[in-house]
């Protein structure tokens, strides 16, 4: 095909062109899930767009013709919107249907929806042929990069900045601002000036729509272990009156500090209406570790039974879980540390097509397994060496290992070996380096 032809796709604003980290097949199933839910719980806004979202991660799965059908659904909800919003929604989609046809060699339609974007950039004014700068399509960018997961946080708030720069404030761009804002928290490193400002935007949007019940359960986690009746309270409310199983798993994230059998009883409810849904088996397994750890006036034989079905559970609704995995390696290690050991060198041969996280997790499970069950210190050390080499910046999991650093240190220093406290001090300094100042 020409090349002009793919150079007029190569401007488009959709799915194809926003250049999203899509890491892996397990990346697009897991985000395929959480669509599931957004979908089927979720409010009716941004249907549209999560569908063409759907589309696309279909396609990439090698299912083309369901990902048409699956736009095909979209241009439906597009035209029940009001009038005269259907073209200004309607550019992602056409841009999904050209790329998809592009990869069938169908170039006759491509050439038909460029003909349509077009013509739908010159009725807008817009100096571009092919794209326009419009509010809309902004939105729909700062959503999509939000389902793909909140690290995507300040890209999509930048999304949601420029879409108000071009139009007056509504309910659904200042929802965008708030959640990118929360979002963008949740993957720093306990930024307390972005807490504070997610804070302010969510209050702003409770005082106008106190019945919203994702503003409620965000915000309840912005004063998690700063106002935990506030944040209690918020959650309650949540649990008492949304029916929507992913804000059930967010309120019991609220609980689990201070009381994980009440965080256990709301992912119950949780599962009641949605029992396929993974992360929500995944999230019970870590709860009922919780009360392991903590000492559980129940049988500790029969809690770890559930924590080991929960996450056996994880993992029939996404095989590819590697956390459900580490996990699980780490409770079947209390029984029996070669099976333990068996699972680590299974998910160490898939390592390579693993997300970044899930590369440095595995480093960290391994090297406390090393460290912990086996003694060997210098094994543990290449093992955190290894996780500090992975690319990315994942808070959880660098808090992690500057705990394990320290504690390492610690430990060479009582032996007397100089040489191997200064090497775990030379990793502590990279990890301050890395993360420009950030806690190690």
């Amino acid at each position: 095909m020409s090349r002009p032809l793919k150079e007029k796709l190569q401007r488009l604003q959709c799915h194809f062109t926003w250049d999203f980290e899509v890491k892996d097949k397990m990346h697009i199933r897991h985000t395929l899930l959480t669509l599931a839910v957004r979908l089927e719980h979720g409010p009716l806004r941004n249907r549209g767009t999560y569908l063409a979202l759907k589309a696309y991660l279909r396609h990439l799965e090698g299912s083309p013709k369901e990902a048409l059908a699956i736009l095909q659904e979209a241009k439906e909800v597009l035209r029940k919107e009001p009038p005269g919003t259907f073209p200004r929604h309607v550019l992602l989609l056409y841009g999904n249907y050209a790329w998809i046809y592009y990869h069938l060699t169908d170039y006759d339609k491509v050439d038909l929806y460029l003909a349509q974007i077009r013509q739908i950039c010159q009725d807008l004014s817009s100096p571009e042929p092919y794209s326009a700068p419009i509010p809309e399509v902004y939105a729909q960018k700062g959503w999509s990069l939000l389902a793909m997961g909140f690290r995507n946080g300040q890209l999509a708030k930048e999304c949601f900045q420029k879409a108000l720069e071009l139009q007056e404030p509504s309910v659904e761009l200042q929802e965008g601002l708030a959640f990118s804002t929360f979002a963008s928290w949740t993957h720093s490193y306990e930024d307390e000036k972005l807490q504070d400002e997610s804070r302010k935007l969510l209050e702003g949007l409770i005082r106008s729509h106190p019945e919203n019940y994702e503003v409620k359960v965000y915000l309840a986690q912005t004063y998690r272990m700063k106002d935990d009746e506030r944040a209690w309270q918020l959650a309650d409310d949540v649990v008492q009156n949304s029916l929507n199983p992913e804000l059930l798993r967010m309120a019991a994230k609220v609980y689990k500090v201070h009381s994980p059998s009440q965080a256990i009883s709301t992912l119950k409810k949780a599962i009641a209406l949605c029992g396929d849904y993974y992360l929500l088996h995944y999230d019970l397994g870590i709860y009922y570790t919780i009360l392991l750890h903590r000492g559980s006036e129940r049988k500790r034989a029969d809690v770890m039974e559930d924590a080991i079905g929960s996450f056996r559970r994880s993992l029939e609704d996404n095989p590819g879980s590697v956390f459900s995995r580490l996990k699980l390696a780490n409770l079947y290690g209390e029984r029996c540390q070669l099976y333990e050991e068996e699972v680590y060198l299974s998910v160490m041969e898939e390592l390579p097509t693993a997300t970044k996280r899930c590369q440095q997790s595995f480093y960290l499970h391994w090297g406390d397994f090393l460290l912990q069950k086996k003694g060997q210190r210098q094994a543990a050390l290449q093992a955190y060496k290894a996780c500090l080499e992975v690319p990315g910046d994942h808070p959880v999991e660098q808090k992690h290992l500057g705990v394990r650093l320290r504690e390492l240190a610690r430990d060479f220093h009582l032996e007397g070996d100089t040489e191997q406290e200064r090497a775990v001090h030379r990793l502590l300094s990279e990890m301050a380096a890395k993360h420009q100042g950030g806690p190690c």
